[in-house]
C-alpha cells in the first residue's frame, strides 16, 4: 500500500509556487511570447491542414459537430491539465501529476507512452516534410531531406530552450497568420465580399444543400470523431514548457483560459469556411486536400504551392515541439528514477542533451522503418501509438479528481485554476473518452479497432514493465531495512 503523495514531492524536487524548478538543472529560457506563441501554435496541427478533407467527406458538414465535441473534450481536460500544471509547473506535466496522485505505476506508464508517442511522430512527419520538400528541390533524396531536417532541428534543441522557443515562435507565427487569412478571405467569399473573386459555389446553402447538414446520418459524426480526434494532440505542449518560462504559473493560467477561443477560431471557424466554400461532397476536397480545394475555388494562383508551405511550417513546428517534448518527458522521467539518471542531466545550458539525443535516435530509426517496412514495422509503431492521446487525456481527468483534494488539503492558495463543476464534469469526461474509446472499437473501416488493440497491448506491456519495477523496489526496500535498523542500534 502506498503513502498518500504530497506536493511536497512534486517531481522529486522542490518547486516554487510561481518560479520556475530549483535544482532540476531546466532553465527559465522561455519568454512570454514564446509561451503564448507555442500555446496558440500547440493546438494547429499539420493532421488540420490535411486529415481534415477525409472528415468533411465522411461526414458533410456535420464534421462541425464532430470537431465541437471533440474541442469541447479538449477544452474540459485542458482546464483539469491547468488546475494542476498551475499549482505546480512542472516539465513532466501530466505524468508528474499521475505519479503523485495515481501512483508511480501511472506516472510511468503514461510518460513512457507520450515519449513513444512523440518519436513516432518524428518520423512521420520529418517524412511528410521531406516529400515537400523534394518535391522542390527534386535533386535531394525524400531520405535526405528528412535526415536534414532532423539534425537541424535536434541542433536548434540541443543550444538550448530559448532557441526552441524562438524557433517555435515563428513557425506557429506563419501558422496563425496564415489560417487567421484564410479565415478571413475565405469568411468574405462566403458573404461575396471579396472583391474580384465570383465564386458560384460559395455561400451557407452549402450547410444544408447536397443530402443535408448530415447527407450520411446522426452515427457519421461519431466516425468524424474517430477522424479528428487526433490532430487535437498538442495543446498540452504549453504546460510541459511552462516550467521553463519566467513565470510558469503565470503562462499556465494563460494557456488555459485561451483554449476555448484558440479551437473555436482556428478549428471550428477554418473548418466553416471549407465546408461553405465548397460542397462538402466535392471531388476537389477528397483529390487536392480540403484546404488547397478552398483556395482554388477562389481562383488564387499557385494554391496548392501555398498550401505545401503552410503545410511544412506545421510539419517543421510539430517536429520542432515533439523532439523538445519527447526529450522533456524523458527528463522528467528521469528525474523520477523512471529512466537512466542521464536523462535528467543538463548542460550548462539547462538542456537535458542525453534525453534529447536518445529521443531523436529513436526518431531516426522510425524514420528507417518507413522507409524500409513501412506496411509492416513503421505501421505498426503508427497505429500502437494512435490512441495515445485518447490515453493521456483519460489519466489527467483521474489525476484531476484526486489531485484537487490533495490541492486543497495542503495548499489551498495555489488553486489559482479551477475545474468547472467538479467532479462532474470531470467524470462527464471520462464517460465521453471511455465511450470513444468503445465506439473505435467497433470501426474496421478506418483502423479503429487495430488501433485501439494494438495501443493497449503496448499500454499493457509498459504497465507491467512498471509494475514489475515498483514490486523489485519495495523488496529492495523492504531487504535493507533490517540493516539500516542494525546500523542504527549498532
Amino acid at each position: 500500500m502506498t503513502s498518500q503523495p504530497t506536493l511536497s514531492k512534486a517531481g522529486h524536487g522542490p518547486e516554487g509556487p510561481g518560479g520556475p524548478p530549483t535544482g532540476s538543472g531546466l532553465q527559465a529560457g522561455l519568454k512570454n511570447r514564446h509561451l503564448s506563441m507555442i500555446a496558440i501554435g500547440g493546438v494547429i496541427g499539420a493532421g488540420l491542414f490535411v486529415g481534415s478533407s477525409t472528415g468533411i467527406a465522411t461526414t458533410g458538414p456535420g464534421i462541425l459537430l464532430s470537431y465541437a465535441l471533440v474541442g469541447t473534450l479538449v477544452v474540459l481536460v485542458m482546464r483539469m491539465l491547468g488546475e494542476m500544471s498551475a499549482a505546480n509547473p512542472t516539465s513532466g506535466s501530466f505524468s508528474a501529476h499521475a505519479d503523485r496522485a495515481l501512483g508511480p505505476w501511472a506516472g510511468f506508464t503514461i510518460g513512457w507512452l507520450y515519449w513513444f508517442f512523440w518519436v513516432v511522430v518524428l518520423a512521420v512527419e520529418a517524412t511528410a516534410g521531406a516529400a515537400i520538400l523534394e518535391g522542390w528541390i527534386p535533386a535531394v533524396p525524400q531520405w535526405g531531406w528528412a535526415l536534414i531536417v532532423m539534425v537541424v532541428l535536434t541542433a536548434t534543441n540541443l543550444a538550448s530552450v530559448g532557441s526552441y522557443g524562438e524557433f517555435e515562435f515563428w513557425f506557429a507565427g506563419i501558422k496563425v497568420v496564415a489560417i487567421s487569412a484564410f479565415i478571413v478571405v475565405g469568411g468574405l467569399a462566403v458573404f461575396g465580399l471579396l472583391p474580384g473573386v465570383d465564386s458560384d459555389q460559395a455561400g451557407l446553402s452549402n450547410l444544408t444543400g447536397h443530402g443535408g447538414f448530415l447527407p450520411n446520418g446522426a452515427g457519421a459524426v461519431l466516425t468524424g470523431i474517430l477522424l479528428v480526434v487526433f490532430s487535437f494532440m498538442g495543446s498540452e505542449i504549453a504546460t510541459l514548457a511552462a516550467g521553463e518560462s519566467e513565470d510558469p504559473q503565470r503562462a499556465v493560467t494563460k494557456a488555459t483560459n485561451s483554449i476555448i477561443w484558440r479551437i473555436g477560431v482556428f478549428y471550428l471557424g477554418s473548418i466553416l469556411v471549407v465546408v461553405c466554400l465548397l460542397p462538402w461532397d466535392s471531388k476537389a476536397i477528397a483529390e487536392d486536400g480540403s484546404y488547397v480545394a478552398a483556395l482554388d475555388s477562389l481562383g488564387i494562383a499557385h494554391a496548392g504551392q501555398i498550401m505545401n508551405f503552410i503545410v511544412l511550417t506545421s510539419v517543421l513546428s510539430c517536429l520542432n515541439s515533439g523532439l523538445y517534448t519527447a526529450s522533456r518527458m524523458a527528463f522528467s522521467l528521469g528525474q523520477r528514477g523512471d529512466a537512466p539518471q542521464a536523462f535528467a542531466r543538463t548542460t550548462h545550458r539547462g538542456v537535458p542533451r542525453a534525453a534529447i539525443l536518445v529521443s531523436v535516435v529513436f526518431g531516426f530509426v522510425a524514420v528507417f522503418f518507413n522507409y524500409k517496412f513501412p506496411d509492416s514495422v513503421f505501421l505498426f509503431l503508427v497505429n500502437s501509438s494512435g490512441a495515445v492521446a485518447l490515453f493521456v487525456w483519460l489519466v489527467i481527468c483521474f489525476s484531476q479528481l484526486r489531485m484537487r483534494k490533495i490541492i486543497q488539503a495542503e495548499a489551498p492558495e495555489k488553486l489559482v485554476v479551477r475545474m468547472w463543476l467538479y467532479p462532474y464534469l470531470t467524470w462527464l469526461s471520462i464517460g465521453f473518452i471511455v465511450f470513444v474509446l468503445l465506439y473505435m472499437l467497433t470501426d474496421t473501416e478506418h483502423d479503429g479497432r487495430s488501433t485501439v488493440l494494438l495501443t493497449m497491448l503496448v499500454a499493457a506491456v509498459v504497465l507491467a514493465i512498471a509494475l514489475v519495477r515498483h514490486r523489485l523496489a519495495g523488496r529492495s526496500a523492504a531487504a535493507t531495512a533490517p540493516e539500516r535498523d542494525e546500523a542504527g542500534v549498532g
